[in-house]
């Protein structure tokens, strides 16, 4: 059982985690004092209970939890705070309780006991693609394992396409450019598109690809993807673009030019 903990306030941290560590030896527990760091270990480790002061800096704890919903649909939130009509808040956010600070054992450990969902449950899967920096495609916070790095690559392709139904001429343009054999590359692909319907399908997750005669696209609708979201939210995204975007993929870089741009021109307003 992975357990998070969230508190500004590093004293109370540090007695929360003492709790947890002292009643339940064998979980892991998660301490962090900020939201951000504390989101990036969750997309990394899956997180059975979430303890989140509501009133984080940066993000709520309210907010938090919500992207942790996200990530984690049976996720057990349990929001902390001193003021009790945080507690409204945290029923509307269907979190499974919500404690008053200081925290006191018998509280807590009355929390643990009563968790809306039971650890260790089969959760959904979430995909997560990652295009800032390197390429990553993460299944439930962990890289999905391609046979080969061209299906990786594939996959790429398809969402740095936005959606948009790409070709088989159009894939293996991008994969080789140039070099070597057309017909050669036609049947390599076609080995490629069989790691890849193999792979998602092992994870449950083959309705992230769109499939047409003699092409493919991203299903948009259900990823969760940086580029996406800055795309549409820019300085309000959770994710910001620095300069780098599919650094492995040379053909990557006329889009990364396109993004610069945008990001100078976010930047002018």
């Amino acid at each position: 059982m992975n357990i998070l903990v969230v508190e500004k306030n590093k004293a109370i941290l540090k007695e929360m985690s003492d709790i947890l560590k002292r009643e339940y030896p064998k979980a892991k527990v998660l301490e962090y004092s900020d939201s951000p760091n504390a989101l990036a270990e969750a997309r990394q480790t899956e997180v059975d209970v979430a303890f989140l002061n509501a009133k984080l800096p940066e993000m709520n704890g309210l907010l938090l939890g919500r992207y942790l919903k996200d990530l984690y649909p049976s996720v057990n939130l349990i929001m902390m705070t001193r003021e009790r009509a945080t507690a409204f808040d945290a029923m509307a956010l269907r979190a499974s309780g919500c404690i008053l600070l200081p925290p006191e054992d018998k509280s807590v450990l009355q929390e643990m006991k009563e968790l809306r969902y039971t650890p260790g449950e089969k959760k959904k899967s979430r995909v997560f693609v990652q295009t800032f920096g390197n390429f990553e495609l993460f299944a439930d916070g962990v890289p999905v394992p391609f046979k080969y790095s061209k299906t990786k690559e594939i996959v790429a392709v398809l969402v740095n396409n936005k959606g948009v139904q790409t070709t088989n001429g159009e894939i293996i343009a991008s994969l080789w450019e140039d070099d070597g054999d057309p017909r050669v590359k036609t049947s390599y692909l076609s080995n490629l598109r069989q790691d890849l319907q193999n792979t998602l399908s092992d994870l449950g997750m083959t309705e992230i690809i769109i499939k047409q005669r003699g092409s493919m696209a991203i299903a948009k609708d259900k990823v969760e993807c940086d580029l996406y979201e800055w795309l549409e939210k820019k300085k309000e995204s959770r994710y910001q673009y620095l300069g780098d975007y599919m650094n492995q993929f040379s053909w990557a870089e006329f889009v990364h030019a396109e993004l610069d741009e945008l990001s100078y021109a976010e930047d002018d307003l």
